[in-house]
């Protein structure tokens, strides 16, 4: 099921979608980085892996595009007191196009399985306090957003919901 709709087909509130996108990319980074695990894990000669990791940098690029030009600026316009947490959480999507960055151009290199390991290890890290801070600080604030406010899909980013293998369930930690 896409991580946006409810079993009844209608869209949830932008809070819980954002909570469910989080998980949902939980869930690929770490089914990811338990792939790269096997000894037999080579970003170079399984295009599997590859694809897999390169669609995950894709889907995180997508949804933090998603949130700076559509729910940040929503919200920076109708709750004001949060334009300083909105900003924070922008320059979070800075450092992690950073790392993603690296994490593509590693995956063409010789021996990118444990380069590219140590780069999704501080990846998670750093997702795990931005997510958790990110749904402390917004969730609330997204729900009471009018649904005339635009489309939740493109006000989040909302990544593709299969990236081709099956997901793990991971929970989140707190933050600052």
């Amino acid at each position: 099921m896409h991580p946006s709709h409810e079993p009844n087909g209608r869209l949830t509130a932008l809070g819980n979608q954002l909570v469910e996108i989080h998980l949902w990319l939980r869930e690929e980074l770490a089914r990811l980085r338990t792939s790269l695990d096997s000894p037999a894990a080579d970003l170079r000669s399984s295009p599997d892996l590859r694809a897999h990791c390169l669609g995950f940098c894709a889907a995180l690029t997508r949804h933090h595009g998603g949130e700076d030009g559509g729910a940040f600026r929503v919200l920076a316009e109708r709750e004001p007191a949060l334009r300083p947490v909105l900003a924070e959480l922008a320059e979070d999507h800075k450092v992690v196009a950073g790392i993603l960055r690296r994490i593509g151009d590693l995956t063409a290199g010789p021996a990118a399985g444990p380069a590219v390991r140590a780069e999704l290890d501080g990846l998670a890290a750093l997702l795990e306090s931005h997510f958790t801070y990110e749904e402390k600080k917004l969730v609330a604030a997204l729900n009471a957003v009018n649904r005339e406010a635009g489309d939740s899909v493109e006000l989040l980013g909302v990544p593709l919901p299969d990236l081709g293998t099956p997901t793990v369930d991971l929970r989140g930690t707190e933050r600052r």
